[in-house]
């Protein structure tokens, strides 16, 4: 017997609208390859670090400290592929790029750095609860 109620009939029609958007749980949904890209070490610290306005490259590897040159420069590539970042390039020797946010990325930018917040913020009790790694 099945017995729905309307608010249960409505939270999976909400559900199962969400899902037609994209399925992430789908092996090959474009939205694993996006959650890769924002949610990746280096993607979040270049999105949280263009929360503070526009970056040079080397400001940017400055600010997130321990990635590498190739590493920054393909994290910004996949983000700006992925319409979060705009990078401007002007015209004068030495080469001189820009990095900032696009109102797409300043949203998901937000989104990434309430989750850094609230690492931080429990970051005790995280530590707290790990368990070593068995030698």
């Amino acid at each position: 017997m099945h017995n729905d109620t309307p608010q249960v009939a409505e939270a999976s029609s909400t559900l199962s609208a969400r899902m037609r958007r994209g399925d992430l749980f789908a092996e090959k949904c474009p939205s694993r390859d996006v959650l890769k890209h924002v949610t990746s070490r280096w993607g979040v610290l270049i999105l949280v670090a263009l929360l503070g306005g526009t970056h040079r490259f080397s400001d940017l590897r400055r600010k997130t400290a321990g990635v590498s040159e190739r590493m920054l420069a393909q994290t910004l590539k996949w983000l700006e592929g992925d319409g979060f970042v705009a990078r401007k390039a002007y015209p004068v020797v030495p080469p001189h790029v820009e990095y900032s946010l696009t109102p797409l990325g300043h949203e998901v930018a937000l989104k990434v750095e309430a989750l850094a917040d609230w690492i931080e913020g429990n970051l005790p009790q995280i530590m707290a609860a790990q368990v070593p790694p068995e030698a």
